[in-house]
């Protein structure tokens, strides 16, 4: 005799674990964050922009930038190729802090939030940041500008940053005025 798939269902259901919403989040924390770095969504972003901006020579604070981030998060540059094709790229904080932490260091790099829009849904925020980036911070105009979408995960004691996904502006893709306000 076979069990109607109803009951198959039901009685797998029953079996699962309790929802992740229902469940203590227990998060590791390789690299102790600065309670000020991670006190509100504010803080959380003026310190991403803090930790990877500084003069020619100056090395950052690789530990403080992967204090920000969820176990897993991910940076995630967009672009186009020599082609004309579109590309991602994921990476760690650690790929990240490899790949960019020699350039960032020797030709200074300055990058502030520019406008900002914001979402919330409970514990997760999605929120556009729109930035420009300078080589020095007294730089009257910016080399690049673009939009960071940042994914926010609020665990009840901090925030943590689970997701950067970014485009740089170009002269077909400008920032809509609605991103260089703040709501």
């Amino acid at each position: 005799m076979r069990i109607p798939l109803i009951l198959t269902a039901a009685a797998l259901a029953t079996s699962l674990p309790v929802p992740a919403r229902a469940q203590t989040p227990q998060v590791a924390e390789a690299h102790p964050a600065r309670p000020e770095d991670v006190s509100s969504m504010d803080a959380i972003v003026k310190a991403l922009y803090d930790v990877i901006s500084g003069p020619a020579g100056q090395a950052r604070d690789w530990d403080r930038f992967r204090s920000l981030f969820a176990p897993g998060a991910r940076l995630l540059p967009t672009g186009k190729g020599q082609d004309g094709t579109a590309r991602v790229r994921a990476l760690s904080p650690d790929e990240y802090a490899t790949m960019a932490g020699a350039n960032l260091e020797k030709n200074g790099f300055f990058e502030r939030e520019i406008g900002r829009h914001t979402d919330r849904y409970g514990s997760v925020v999605q929120l556009f940041s729109a930035y420009d980036s300078k080589r020095k911070a007294e730089d009257a105009t910016p080399f690049a500008r673009g939009i960071n979408s940042i994914q926010l995960w609020f665990d009840g004691k901090r925030w943590y940053v689970a997701t950067i996904f970014w485009e740089a502006e170009t002269p077909d893709n400008q920032i809509p005025k609605k991103y260089l306000e703040k709501n």
